[in-house]
């Protein structure tokens, strides 16, 4: 009989660490202080309800396709607009706004909204905020920035379109939002001579009671009552006017420059209705382009997800030669996005306490090929798909565990945190916004985190991790929490005392965790070469058993030998190798019974 073994032993409101910086001619004595590492926001996609401000980070999200091999064409259909338009204060670019959500139903976004949302909350960023304008400071950049882009990454503004209003307003904040890959469709400035913003501006009065601007002249109030009421802005003095305009000009000529190629200068000094008809022309034209205008020609290939779709054809769903140290990128790659997709499918359809066992070499601590690189790219690229999708999301590592001499953590995970905290996240602000970085324990969960991604928790001699393990899954309550390549065979705790729980407890816990992803090499007893089939399974498919196959010219393949729907023993292995028909009844025994409850 052909004796397969495994090849190791497995038992197995938002809180932002924004990086905030001092602004130009920082007055430390008169400008209150921020505290970086905790700065929560109240609701981005509506203000009636708290929820968290969620800063898009332009990460490689990874489309699935499954479409034949070739070239195709793909068109932006209904595609939505993103505006940004831009006025002199008493330009009448709000009511201009007015319109072209009306028209276009767009989802407007203006900073002074935003600020006002937040400092009405009573929420973190709002207290900061009103501290600086307090002090006669002015919000930096980095706050409004932040609630900005998290603005435009909900929902609502990315199916409908976007209008932000009077921002960005300087160079520097035209350029994060470059850096941030946001830029609009179109760039409206509307142009009203000096004269007649001064002449609007002073006329202007504001009802304290409907919050409702009128003008003088051009719109009088409906009633005495109303006009009674009336008083005029602490800005509106001709002074003050003279002064934001010349600020407006110097920052608008900056502006300019980064939006020259899609700028479009609308005169505003005529009747609201004719301003409006022009940028009416200007916004359904591109619209109509937007939803009919094709996208060149592209390969089939040119994502990640769709090479990989390539490969499994190619591979028959397994890479081949995977024995050849280091990995090639493809077969990296590949194994990145089989996870992915599993691991979204299982959160996708409310999975919370879910595991990912892969161990090909590059990932099995056991052989002098293990990479910790590959295992942090993997959890890079898990974490940085779901913050894609606007998920805040909380990367865990062991932390020190013992006492005395017994303190430390896995030699397997020396390092990893400080590996996490200095890769490359890219150049989006995902790192410290949607991504953050903790330790394994119910101290580290905080109400701002969506789900948790947990690097390789395992028990040591002396250390056993189950119980910071399941105090975190306490705390976390219905959030996922996703274990990445666990080890939890059960060991006693520090200094030999056994933990709260009694060993059942501890065995019944480690086992809660569903696996949605799940890939192992089989070798014979023993060895680790050469490689003689593997299991593999993707939530919420069964377990496939593959034979590999030597072909001619020093080709292989791998050669599907049965499925089980549910991780099979070695005793069904073997028997799925040598052609005999599966026996449920049958009980692993002698050598093999033992590895089987191994594996």
């Amino acid at each position: 009989m052909l004796a397969i073994s495994s090849s190791s032993s497995s038992s197995c409101s938002c809180s932002t660490a924004t990086s905030l910086h001092p602004l130009t001619n920082y007055n430390a004595s008169a400008t209150p202080s921020l505290n970086p590492s905790s700065i929560s926001f109240s609701s981005p996609c509506s203000y009636l309800s708290p929820l968290s401000f969620r800063l898009h980070s332009k990460t490689h999200r990874l489309r699935i396709s499954q479409k034949p091999k070739g070239l195709r064409v793909r068109c932006s259909k209904n595609e939505p607009l993103k505006v940004m338009i831009s006025g002199a204060p008493a330009s009448g670019k709000g009511t201009q706004c007015e319109l072209i959500v009306q028209k276009f139903g767009l989802v407007h976004v203006s900073t002074g909204d935003l600020l006002r949302a937040e400092v009405s909350a009573g929420s973190e960023i709002g207290n900061k905020a009103k501290e600086f304008m307090n002090a006669g400071r002015l919000v930096p950049d980095e706050i409004v920035t932040a609630m900005v882009t998290a603005r435009l990454s909900c929902p609502d503004a990315k199916e409908k379109g976007w209008l932000l209003d009077g921002y960005p307003r300087s160079f520097a904040q035209a350029q994060s939002l470059e850096e941030l890959n946001i830029r609009p469709d179109i760039y409206i400035a509307l142009d009203v001579p000096d004269e007649i913003l001064i002449d609007r501006c002073v006329g202007r009065r504001l009802d304290p009671v409907t919050g409702k601007i009128y003008h003088l002249k051009n719109f009088p109030p409906d009633s005495e009552e109303i006009k009674a009421r009336l008083v005029t802005r602490a800005d509106d003095t001709e002074e003050k006017v003279k002064s934001r305009l010349e600020i407006y000009k110097q920052n608008a000529a900056a502006i300019f420059s980064t939006y020259n190629s899609i700028m479009n200068k609308i005169d505003g000094n005529r009747p609201k209705d004719t301003v409006f008809k022009d940028i009416d022309s200007l916004l359904s034209q591109l619209q109509k382009d937007k939803t009919t205008k094709p996208v060149k020609p592209v390969l089939q290939t040119e994502s990640r997800l769709d090479q990989a779709f390539s490969n499994q054809e190619k591979w028959r769903g397994i890479p081949t030669r995977l024995n050849n140290i280091p990995h090639s990128r493809e077969i990296r790659n590949y194994f990145y996005d089989d996870v992915l997709q599993a691991t979204q499918r299982a959160v996708n359809d409310g999975r919370t306490r879910l595991k990912v066992e892969i161990n090909i070499p590059e990932l099995n601590p056991e052989m002098d090929v293990y990479r910790i690189g590959t295992l942090m790219e993997l959890v890079r690229v898990i974490a940085l798909s779901f913050a894609d999708d606007g998920k805040r999301v909380k990367v865990c590592v062991q932390g020190s565990m013992g006492q005395g001499a017994l303190a430390g953590m896995p030699l397997q995970l020396a390092g990893t945190r400080k590996i996490l905290e200095f890769m490359d996240w890219g150049n989006y602000g995902a790192m410290g916004t949607f991504i953050n970085i903790g330790s394994i324990g119910a101290k580290e969960v905080g109400e701002e985190d969506d789900m948790f991604i947990l690097v390789a928790p395992q028990n040591a001699v002396g250390n056993c991790i189950i119980d910071d393990l399941k105090a975190m899954t306490d705390a976390a309550g219905k959030r996922p929490v996703i274990l990445i390549n666990p080890r939890l065979k059960d060991l006693p705790g520090s200094s030999g005392i056994m933990q709260t729980m009694g060993r059942d407890k501890r065995l019944e816990y480690a086992a809660s965790f569903e696996s949605c992803y799940f890939f192992r090499l089989l070798y014979y007893a023993g060895t680790q070469y050469p490689i003689m089939g593997a299991i593999r399974m993707t939530y919420p498919y069964a377990y496939e058993l593959y034979k590999r196959v030597d072909e001619p010219s020093g080709k292989e393949k791998y050669v599907p030998l049965s499925t089980f729907t549910e991780r099979p023993t070695i005793d069904e292995i073997n028997d799925a190798f040598i052609g005999k028909p599966r026996n449920k009844d049958k009980k692993a025994s002698g050598f093999w019974g033992f590895l089987s409850g191994v594996f």
